[in-house]
């Protein structure tokens, strides 16, 4: 997977959206004012930081040398490296499942309306 792939698929997601709040060197995806995922711009190595559960954080930067603690949150937050290591498929799941955990957080309607089972609300 390379940069654009990665962009194309968080950007796929209902209602994210890009955004550069740390300057224009990095990508920030959001849904619902939320980030859910940062990109950077340019970089000699390509990497992808995802919001995770932190059981599953641990579980996967065991499982792979290219996913490690991300030091914007150790915890919460993975830094996956886009190196051709990880299958593509995924590191797609990886960005769906960060942006469910941010949509998990969003006030009730906005969470209700944006997996399907409210139409029309917008706040």
């Amino acid at each position: 997977m390379n940069r654009e792939v990665a962009r194309e698929i968080c950007l796929t997601q209902p209602e994210a959206s890009e955004d550069f709040p740390f300057g224009d060197h990095v990508s920030a995806f959001k849904v619902g004012g939320k980030m859910f995922a940062l990109l950077p711009v340019k970089s000699e190595t390509v990497s992808l930081t995802l919001k995770c559960d932190p059981d599953r954080a641990e579980t996967l930067r065991q499982k792979y040398a290219a996913v490690r603690s991300s030091p914007f949150h150790k915890r919460h937050w993975n830094r996956v490296f886009l190196d051709g290591s990880i299958p593509a498929r995924e590191i797609e799941e990886w960005i769906e499942d960060s942006y469910d955990l941010v949509v998990d957080k969003l006030p009730k309607l906005q969470k209700l309306r944006l997996q399907g089972q409210v139409r029309g609300i917008t706040k």
